[in-house]
């Protein structure tokens, strides 16, 4: 016999607890890697860029190695290896350095914003390679989006009115870096914990990272006891919390729509230089925020438009948490 009984209120609730779970970890994300912009520019007089990579990946693979191991010693596939390892080299070895080094050269809040023409590159990636839905909706949000990153790269400066090419450069190649490897995460997401994803890959970025050893010794025993705790804070914060949190919800959403949640890293990051650094964009850059904005808004609000075979294919099961 079929029973008609309806759902409990508690399986609702439930259900809807659940719900927001994605969203809470992308908001904590976001928060801490604005946080991470500031620090990094605050840091760029007592930590040169290859050392502040390596100090902040150690303490973030230490921090996670704690929790990743009561999970047990994670046994990836080879072909989950080579994910893992081109994550942990791009994503953790060549965003940070080519990010900090970029950050000696413009402000934060500008150089947060160089970083969101990654949604586009991670749309495009997506739509290539995971079989993920591009709309009409989609390719208009994110021209939009990607308008407003081309008018902040006009305006780049740290308020003294200068532009250095070099310095938005190496904020496009971390984009880049960081666009390869959600496309390239994403298959991980729902085949092993998000903590030992984040834990491996930081920790094969603090391997790549270990040339500068000597150099971040001798800057660590010349930097105040504040910088000192500020790396700490980077390793704990936006290393070990944050990527394990956007592994999470890269495990819930897709790869392109948590991508261009991003846009939202700018604005809070304008505000924490400011108020931290004293430091903000020039005009034309905050014209540029607000178009990225639009396009974020449009991209959201987009219908649902008919799949292909390959998108309506089953989704990989949901990370565990």
């Amino acid at each position: 016999m079929t029973s008609t009984a309806a759902p409990s209120s508690t399986d609702s609730g439930a259900r809807t607890t659940r719900a927001w779970v994605p969203v809470a970890a992308v908001a904590v994300t976001l928060l801490l890697w604005a946080s991470a912009f500031v620090a990094i520019r605050h840091l760029r007089d007592d930590f040169s860029a290859g050392p502040l990579s390596l100090g902040r990946l150690l303490v973030g693979s230490l921090c996670l190695g704690a929790v990743a191991l009561r999970r047990g010693v994670p046994r990836p596939t080879g072909a989950q290896w080579v994910r893992l390892l081109t994550i942990g080299v791009l994503w953790y070895g060549v965003y940070n350095v080519a990010l900090n080094e970029g950050e000696t050269r413009v402000d934060a809040g500008t150089a947060s914003m160089l970083i969101q023409s990654s949604p586009v590159l991670i749309a495009l990636l997506a739509a290539a390679f995971l079989g993920e839905r591009f709309t009409v909706a989609l390719g208009l949000g994110l021209a939009l989006a990607f308008g407003g990153v081309a008018l902040i790269g006009l305006a780049t400066g740290d308020g003294s009115g200068g532009s250095d090419v070099l310095g938005v450069l190496l904020c496009l190649v971390s984009a880049a870096a960081y666009s390869i490897s959600v496309v390239v995460q994403k298959p991980l997401s729902g085949t092993l914990p998000p903590v030992q994803i984040t834990w491996l890959t930081c920790t094969i970025g603090a391997v790549v990272c270990l040339p500068f050893l000597p150099s971040l010794v001798g800057e660590v025993g010349d930097a105040p006891a504040s910088s000192v705790l500020w790396v700490v804070y980077l390793g704990v914060f936006p290393t070990a919390i944050a990527f394990t949190t956007y592994a999470y919800a890269l495990g819930h959403m897709s790869a392109s729509s948590l991508g261009v949640t991003t846009y939202l890293v700018p604005p809070l990051t304008i505000v924490l230089g400011w108020a931290f650094l004293g430091e903000t964009p020039p005009a034309m850059a905050y014209a540029g925020g607000a178009l990225a904005l639009l396009g974020v808004a449009v991209t959201r609000r987009a219908p649902k438009a008919v799949s292909s075979p390959a998108a309506s294919a089953p989704s990989p099961p949901p990370a565990r948490p």
